[in-house]
């Protein structure tokens, strides 16, 4: 009888700890397309505190039926009483202590550079969310996407796009750009001059970087052209004296998820419009 009740014990220990989390929170804004993507709805206990502005979060319009977060701190992500927390290697060190202090169950995404970091991302929470196919599925579905979108520009010249922002920074390799342009028929002139990630836009050699057409932020319409056009780094550019400049939706193109995906085929359809007839 006792080892009866010893073997009950484990098997019973054993089903909890592989119960899957129920009041999982997510603390940035590329783990909430994730989060969003993968989970049943009752998992989820609280979305970030961006989750809801359609400035940065690709999925404002389905996170307002969840909770957020007041702060991206452990203060407000504890307030949920969560069983897991989701995190990026960006969070702040000391939010990660003090959730690991507080005996919180913690899953930090390194990477998010490239495809490969989505599809590991995608796996890794879709393990922890107990859902393991969903994510399997999710992941057919978007290299399905990339494959016909590739398809789509197979033989097309890659057109020559700077980013262009009314902040003096601009995007080189191992950046979201960056992997945008991959995807969607580019190159990224400020990568090919040997810039990496986000550096001050040297204004002095924009034009010997030959950008055919600059690429910027769509958010705030036809008002940010006429924002980049006053700018000294802009303004004497043969692409913006004749207006080709394309807006891309700025949180689809700084998406460090699915939504990248979104951004390849916008992109892909503003500089290579015959492709899509």
């Amino acid at each position: 009888m006792r080892l009866l009740r010893h073997l009950l014990f484990l098997v019973l220990g054993a089903a909890m700890l592989a119960a899957p989390p129920r009041r999982v929170v997510s603390q940035t804004v590329g783990t909430d397309e994730l989060l969003l993507a993968l989970a049943d709805p009752r998992q989820i206990a609280a979305l970030s505190h961006l989750a809801k502005d359609p400035i940065f979060s690709p999925v404002a319009k389905e996170a307002a039926k969840y909770p957020v977060l007041r702060t991206s701190d452990a203060e407000s992500i504890l307030r949920f009483h969560p069983d897991l927390v989701l995190l990026a290697s960006y969070t702040r060190a000391e939010t990660k202590a003090l959730l690991q202090h507080a005996g919180v169950k913690l899953l930090v995404l390194e990477k998010f550079e490239g495809l490969e970091d989505l599809y590991a991302n995608a796996r890794a929470i879709g393990t922890a969310l107990g859902h393991p196919d969903r994510a399997e599925a999710a992941i057919r579905d978007w290299q399905q996407r990339v494959a016909a979108l590739q398809k789509r520009l197979q033989g097309a010249r890659p057109v020559r796009v700077l980013p262009a922002s009314t902040f003096p920074f601009t995007a080189g390799a191992d950046t979201t750009f960056q992997d945008v342009c991959e995807h969607a028929g580019a190159l990224n002139v400020a990568a090919e001059a040997g810039l990496r990630g986000h550096q001050p836009t040297p204004t002095e050699k924009l034009l010997t970087w030959n950008a055919e057409v600059l690429v910027a932020s769509g958010e705030e319409g036809a008002r940010v052209i006429a924002r980049l056009r006053e700018l000294p780094s802009y303004k004497f550019l043969p692409a913006m004296k004749a207006g080709r400049v394309v807006l891309v939706s700025g949180p689809r193109m700084a998406s460090t998820a699915q939504a990248r995906l979104d951004a390849y085929e916008e992109l892909a359809r503003a500089l290579h419009p015959e492709r899509f007839q």
